[in-house]
């Protein structure tokens, strides 16, 4: 049995490797950027440093700010429309993983034209629109890596996954010094969403002897690392290696993708409005717990490659011990339930069981290792009101 492996064409990561921008562009045959991110990014003068950078080398580079966290298709309206009428031959994605999936779907809709609803999963989006370098400025969507993107529809209230070569960007830059200003809630938030990309790729049923090798060096980068950061936000030695685990943890899911937890994950965005990486944590105990029954060697392994549990302890004691960490952790982290986030119960109640046909449409329910009734999604999701 063979697998398919796909990859950014380059990958420059170590501190300060931004200074590599305009080569890698040179390698690429691009000379003409648009910069693809948020405001945020501005105040905080990395959009400056980057076209610092490039002006150096003779290039100039616009820049486009309007993209939002959660993005949606109207916020990318204003992208596609200047990427139709500016002549770019390349994107720059600098951001977290909002401006980057943002970017990827502005690259194929400001070529292909169409609604974000067309390129919808199970469409594959293979055809080549401007070629992406990302640049993330946290750890943890690991979109720099994947072939993904996640856009809503607000007309319907639903986080569409769109998928194919199309959306993989052609390089990444991976500079962890581009972190050390992130606040703790996003360091939490982002930091347990890779976190739960490597678990989720080490238990997939698409999971590959590739993936899984990713998957664990993920973790075994982020499990002594997530806390140091949070707590710490200048510790240059935990932000790296956090920075490396995201990446590699992208590279790990974009191989073998993801599961019950982003599946159950993108609805709670969608209605609720609750970050992506923050909604995760809210869900990844749970469903670990349901999980493990079906694979409790892989989990196992997740738990001794996070380093809370050994070799001499057996499968279930590792377990036991994976599910005590993450309950311990969303507690340390401050992950709120549904109710402390101000969702209206109301509300919840009365679109919970459309959230599940979201969450199977999706297909990443159909990965995990033990694949839930409908009435089983409802009790997780029940569950996570006051958990």
């Amino acid at each position: 049995m063979s697998f398919t492996i796909t990859l950014p064409r380059l990958i420059e990561i170590g501190k300060n490797a931004c200074q590599k921008l305009p080569q890698m562009l040179n390698a690429l045959g691009v000379a003409k950027p648009l910069i693809i991110t948020d405001k945020m990014m501005v105040q905080l003068g990395y959009i400056k440093q980057i076209q610092d950078i490039l002006l150096a080398e003779g290039i100039s580079a616009d820049v486009h700010d309007d993209t939002i966290p959660e993005p949606t298709e109207s916020s990318i309206l204003s992208g596609v429309e200047k990427v139709r009428r500016g002549g770019y031959d390349s994107i720059i994605a600098l951001g977290g993983g909002s401006p980057i999936d943002s970017a990827k779907a502005i690259s194929i809709l400001g070529k292909f034209g169409g609604t974000i609803r067309d390129y919808k999963f199970p469409r594959q989006t293979n055809e080549s629109g401007l070629p992406i370098i990302a640049i993330p400025t946290t750890a943890g969507t690991g979109s720099e890596a994947t072939k993904f993107t996640i856009i809503t529809d607000e007309t319907q209230n639903e986080k569409l996954l769109c998928v194919g070569l199309g959306f993989l960007p052609v390089a990444a830059i991976i500079d962890y010094t581009l972190t050390l200003s992130v606040p703790a809630r996003t360091t939490a938030d982002t930091g347990i969403d890779a976190m739960t990309h490597a678990i989720e790729a080490y238990v997939s049923q698409k999971q590959n002897p590739y993936s899984e090798q990713q998957a664990l060096a993920a973790l075994r980068l982020i499990g002594p690392n997530l806390q140091k950061a949070y707590h710490d936000g200048k510790n240059e030695q935990a932000r790296e290696a956090m920075m490396l685990g995201s990446t590699l943890a992208g590279i790990a899911f974009n191989n073998a993708s993801v599961a019950l937890v982003h599946g159950m994950s993108r609805p709670i965005g969608a209605f609720f409005h609750v970050p992506h990486g923050l909604s995760n944590a809210m869900l990844l105990p749970a469903v670990t717990e349901f999980s493990i029954p079906a694979a409790p060697a892989r989990y196992a392994d997740c738990a001794r490659a996070l380093g809370i549990a050994d070799s001499n302890d057996n499968d279930a004691q590792a377990n036991e011990k994976l599910l005590t960490f993450l309950k311990a952790l969303n507690t340390e982290l401050k992950v709120p339930t549904l109710a402390e986030f101000g969702v209206d119960k109301t509300y919840f109640d009365s679109i919970v069981e459309t959230m599940c046909d979201q969450a199977f449409a999706s297909g990443s329910p159909n990965n995990n290792p033990r694949i839930p009734t409908k009435e089983e999604m409802l009790t997780i999701y029940r569950s996570l009101w006051n958990a």
